[in-house]
This record gives C-alpha cells, structure tokens and sequence, in this order.
C-alpha cells in the first residue's frame, strides 16, 4: 500500500516511526523525515520548519507551492495520512478531498480545537474521513462522531522512568528544537547552570543539528555534558528546565520534575494570549485541567523567565506532589497508540 503522508514536525516524525512498525507493507510518499526508509521524501522536514506566526507568512507562497505538489502526488497513493501541522495540513485536506472525493484521508494528531479556532472542526469533518485523538477529551469536540481516541504515541515510544533518589544532583537543561528558541533561552540555562556548581548538567541538542550548529547556537556548551536523547537525560535527571513541546510531556510521563520556560516573539505571544485565547503551553497542564482541573508544573513564560525564577522552581519544587500528579496523568492517558492507528490504516477494524 502506498500512502501520502504529511508529517512535517520531528515529533509527528517519531511517532509515525512507531506506526509503521505495526505496518511493514506501507511505502511512504510526501513529506516526512528523509531517515525514515519507506520511501523518498518530496520534501524533507528540515526544508519545512517555521517557528510562529511570523516565520510562516515568509514563506506562505512556497508552502502554496508545496501543497499543490502534494496534492499531484497524491494520485499515485492509495490512502492519504496528516499529522498534526494544521495551518499546512488542513487546507491540504480540504485540496486532496476537492481532487479525489473517493481517496480516504486520516488526520492523526488533531488540532487543538480545544484551545483556539474551534471552526475548524467543521472542516476537519468535511474533508477528513478519520479523525484519530491522541488526548482522551477531545473526541467531543467533534460532533459527527468521526472522532476516536487512539492512545497516546508517547506510551508506545518510552520505556523508562526517572529514580530521583539515583539521580541527585543530575539537571537537564532543554532549550528547545528551534533555533529562535534556543537563542533566547541559552544565555539564561547557562547562567542557570553557572549559579548551580554543584550539579551535573546536561543539555540535550537534538540530533540534526550540525557541528557547526551546535558551536553558533549553543554558546557555553562545554559546560555540559552533551546528549542527542531526550528521554535519556530525563531518565538521568532528577529536575529539567525544558522549553514548551513535546519534551513537557515526555518529562511527565517519564516522571522527571521540571518547570517550563517558555519565551515566543512578542507578536507571536499577543496573538496567542490575547486573539487566540490560550491561558496554557504545557500539554501536562492542559491535559490534567480538562481532566480533573489540576495542573503538573509551573510554566514561566516570556519576562518570567528568569535565572532567579528558575532557580527558585529547582530548590522550591514540591517533588512527591508532581509525581502523585504525573502517575495521574498516565493513568488518564491509558494506553498508546501506534498498533491503533495501523490498523486503521490497513482497513484493519476491531
């Protein structure tokens, strides 16, 4: 079975890694990860990553491009698979199902209706014919009753947990996957790690950046020690300071205390507090308050972010209250979901 795939974030990436391992007939075309052997890609991730809104209207002609090029290819696929990126995949569906009405699309990792543009629901069930959740809460969004809950990719893809009383003294430090990110949260990790001497650092870059990369981005590297898994050094940590994104949730589920720290473009940050209404960044957050109206960590955002601040939530941090919460949030989650999403894709039904 050939399959069109837009998958343009490193994580979307990771977990359709975890499902083509429950599918090993599928051939891959489109955009996703050129790593990933199942195909060559029309366009690798690292030609498709934006940060924000501003980034994104730079290259708003090109992304038109693409998805016209995407929506020719796809009519060598037998079925079409989104994931996630909605400002690029959701008029992408709207297009593919114009172009092949019969052609079955799959959307795993829906956007977050929940948080903001709730009218997007009302595409997503015209152009979508399965619509896959990854958060227990919203499929009710979703009236149609396209919408299932599958399972949480990252219950499929850890396998570790953190000892804290094995880790004492060990702090990760992530400062995100972004260049933009890293720039503005770099100087303050470092002078984080500068007040904390008595600890073992480690600083997690992930693995496609360069060499080069590595020496202009990360200035005062050498005072860490360097890894390219996330999830190693949150098994190794007994505290993190993590950028917003996926490592938040990874982090809870793995069971490592962190605060977040998080800091946008300034327009970028308006249009989301105040036009789109987002009150939360941490997934674990936002996951525990639909849940049970509970929050996990502290997030420190924009001009909160500070090494007083930040020190503060290292030596303050109530540790047996976040792991009572983060076994909660586990148990909410309940379960993964690759094998799912495979067979759903295969035509396969329970």
């Amino acid at each position: 079975m050939k399959v069109l795939v837009s998958a343009l974030e490193p994580s979307s990436n990771l977990h359709l890694r975890e499902v083509l391992k429950h599918a090993p007939d599928i051939e891959l075309i489109g955009i996703f990860d050129k790593r990933i052997d199942r195909g060559t890609p029309l366009y690798d991730i690292t030609e498709m990553a934006i940060m924000g809104v501003v980034d994104a209207l730079k290259k708003l002609r090109w992304f038109f491009k693409v998805a016209d090029e995407m929506v020719a290819l796809a009519a060598e696929a037998d079925k079409v698979l989104l994931m996630d990126s909605s400002g690029f995949n959701l008029p992408l569906a709207k297009k593919l199902k114009e172009r092949y009405p019969d052609k079955e699309i799959t959307y795993y990792i829906l956007p977050q209706v929940w948080a903001s543009r709730p009218k997007r629901v009302e595409k997503l069930e015209k152009y979508c014919d399965n619509l896959l959740g990854i958060l227990p809460f919203e499929t009710t969004y979703y009236p149609s009753g396209k919408a299932q809950y599958v399972g949480h990719p990252l219950l499929d893809e850890i396998t570790t947990v953190c000892k804290p009383e094995q880790n004492k003294g060990c702090v990760a430090f992530l400062p995100g996957s972004r260049k933009s990110e890293i720039e503005r949260l770099m100087p303050i990790f470092l002078e984080v790690r500068k007040q904390l001497p008595q600890i073992r650092p480690l600083l997690v870059i992930p693995p496609h950046f360069t060499r080069n990369q590595i020496a202009k981005l990360y200035i005062g590297n050498r005072n860490f020690e360097i890894l390219r898994n996330t999830q190693e050094a949150l098994e190794r940590a007994e505290f993190a300071f993590i950028c917003s994104g996926t490592a938040t949730l990874e982090a809870a589920l793995i069971g490592t205390p962190f605060t977040l720290a998080y800091i946008a473009k300034k327009l970028d940050f308006f249009i989301g507090t105040k036009i789109l209404g987002i009150k939360q960044v941490g997934l674990a957050n936002i996951i525990l308050t639909h849940y049970n109206t509970t929050t996990l960590h502290k997030e420190l955002l924009q001009e909160e972010v500070t090494v007083d601040n930040l020190l503060a939530e290292y030596y303050n941090t109530d540790r047996k209250k976040f792991a009572a919460k983060a076994k909660e949030l586990k148990a909410y989650l309940g379960h993964g979901s690759s094998e799912n999403v495979a067979k759903i894709l295969l035509g396969i039904r329970n």
